[in-house]
C-alpha cells in the first residue's frame, strides 16, 4: 500500500468460523480500528458482518505516516512504506483475535491471511465501492434495507454526530445527501462490483 492512495480492503474469517457474534465484539473491533488503523489511513466507508469486513480507506501522507511510524529520513520509504503500513493492520487482526479468542474460548487465527486489498483510483470507484460497502448487509440476506444494519458507516454518514469518518468527502464524492440516499435505493448491478471482491 502506498500513501495519499485510496484502498478497498475486506478480509474474511478463517472456515466457516465468525468473526463477530455479538455486539460488543463489533464495538471492540472498532475501537481497536480506530486505534490502530486511523494514525495510518483515514477511513471512508465500512461494515462489519458476521463473518467478513469491508472498509473504504485512504492512506496518509508521507509527514503523517512519518511522525507515526517515526522515520527520520524518507529516502527509500517507498520501499519501507508498505511493509510498515500494513504493519497496523496486522496489529489490529492480532490484537482483537486474542481477546476474541480469550472471550470465547478459543485457540488458532481468526482471520485469513493475507486481507484483500484493491487500489481505487476513480470517483466512480469511489462512490461504487461505498455504496457496495454499504449493500453488503442486503446482498447477504441479513436485512431488506441498508439502513437497517447496525454495524456500517451509513446511519454515521448521515448523522450530525461527532465521528472519525471522512464524512464530508465521502459524501461530497455523491455531490450532495441527496445523492447518496439516491445511489443507496438502487440495487447494485453485478456487473459494476466484478472488480471488488
Amino acid at each position: 500500500m502506498q500513501a495519499e492512495t485510496y484502498y478497498h480492503i475486506f478480509n474474511h474469517a478463517n472456515g466457516s468460523e465468525n468473526l463477530f457474534r455479538e455486539a460488543e465484539n463489533y464495538r471492540y473491533f472498532l475501537q481497536q480500528w480506530a486505534k490502530y488503523i486511523e494514525p495510518v489511513a483515514g477511513t471512508y466507508a465500512y461494515c462489519l458482518m458476521p463473518n467478513h469486513f469491508h472498509a473504504l480507506i485512504r492512506i496518509r501522507g508521507e509527514r503523517q505516516l512519518q511522525e507515526v511510524f517515526k522515520v527520520a529520513d524518507l529516502t527509500g520509504f517507498e520501499n519501507l512504506s508498505g511493509l510498515l503500513i500494513s504493519k497496523p493492520f496486522s496489529n489490529l487482526f492480532n490484537s482483537y483475535a486474542k481477546a476474541y479468542n480469550k472471550q470465547h474460548d478459543r485457540r488458532g487465527s481468526l482471520f485469513n491471511r493475507p486481507f484483500k486489498t484493491k487500489e481505487i483510483s476513480s470517483d466512480r470507484g469511489l462512490t461504487t465501492v461505498t455504496h457496495y460497502i454499504h449493500s453488503n448487509p442486503v446482498h447477504h440476506g441479513f436485512v431488506q434495507n441498508i439502513d437497517q444494519w447496525k454495524w456500517s458507516s451509513y446511519q454515521t454518514l448521515l448523522s450530525a454526530k461527532p465521528t472519525l469518518l471522512a464524512r464530508k468527502e465521502t459524501i461530497g464524492w455523491f455531490g450532495d445527501t441527496d445523492v447518496f440516499l439516491a445511489m443507496h435505493q438502487q440495487a447494485i448491478a453485478l456487473k459494476e462490483t466484478e472488480w471488488i471482491d
